[in-house]
């Protein structure tokens, strides 16, 4: 039991590590593109689902369109026409908050901006959200959508698809150079890990449904946070820079107001004290 609930974690561990699924929580190792999802919710009689399963990586979804919608879009559907047909109460999806507005016509940007993503991975966040209230307001099935800022914090991988914050801490710690990707002056707003679990518990036991955003309001620049990185290791190495990537937007930076008035969430954290506890985690990981 955790926090009250019984929790059921589904998971095909391409990218996850089965040792972080949290003691008290049944697994079932499987993938949305092929499983019998109602059977799975019916025997194991869930009533909520916090739909979190993707491919996250913005720059494959340039890359492969068709990969990432087969993914995002077929199997989130799967995921949500079953949960509709067994009469899941609520229904939780994680979604994006830069990679879905696009480049923003002003700043900080509210869930009142206009959607006009720049990648295929965006693309498909979007088209999740308006299945989900075609079944929300036809189906039945309430539903809330988080919209995440760049999300970092400890336990966050290094490897793959990971954020620059794993990225750039891995390679401090190991005394490796820096680089970025293009000028460092494209800015993102960072939000530590804690507030977005804040917000999910919120989306599961409160009753607030549409979508909302979960970040910071606070914009910063990879140039900016590679220093605030380097600070906070205590190690300074060379940053260089590299060629820009295709399906990156220049500035994101979110109003996350909505969200805090409607479930009362305290202030973020702020983004030197989530660095500091995250390069701890990353530093004490390496001693283990």
């Amino acid at each position: 039991m955790l926090a009250g609930h019984q929790v059921h974690v589904f998971d095909n561990l391409s990218t996850g590590i089965r040792q972080n699924v949290p003691r008290g929580s049944q697994f079932t190792d499987g993938d949305l593109r092929d499983h019998d999802l109602e059977s799975l919710l019916r025997t194991q009689r869930i009533d909520v689902v916090s739909h979190h399963a993707a491919q996250m990586d913005v720059r494959r979804s340039v890359a492969d369109p068709a990969f990432d919608a087969e993914i995002n879009v077929v199997g989130s559907l799967r995921l949500i026409d079953a949960a509709a047909r067994q009469g899941v109460t609520r229904f939780v999806f994680a979604s994006t908050g830069g990679a879905i507005y696009g480049e923003p016509s002003e700043v900080p940007q509210s869930e009142d901006h206009e959607a006009k993503p720049l990648s295929p991975y965006g693309c498909a966040k979007l088209s999740v959200e308006q299945y989900l209230h075609y079944f929300s307001v036809v189906q039945g099935l309430p539903s809330t959508c988080l919209r995440y800022a760049n999300v970092y914090g400890p336990r966050q991988s290094a490897a793959g698809e990971a954020g620059v914050v794993a990225i750039f801490i891995a390679r401090l710690l190991r005394g490796d150079s820096l680089t970025i990707n293009g000028a460092g002056d494209q800015t993102r707003d960072f939000v530590f890990v804690d507030d977005v679990v804040r917000a999910n518990v919120a989306a599961v036991e409160q009753s607030f449904s549409g979508s909302f955003n979960v970040g910071t309001g606070v914009e910063t620049s990879v140039n900016e946070l590679a220093e605030l990185l380097q600070t906070a290791s205590g190690r300074r190495v060379p940053v260089s820079h590299a060629e820009g990537k295709q399906g990156e937007q220049k500035r994101s930076v979110l109003d996350a107001s909505r969200i805090r008035a409607a479930a009362m969430l305290p202030p973020p954290v702020m983004l030197e004290e989530g660095l500091r506890r995250t390069v701890e985690w990353f530093a004490g990981s390496l001693t283990t």
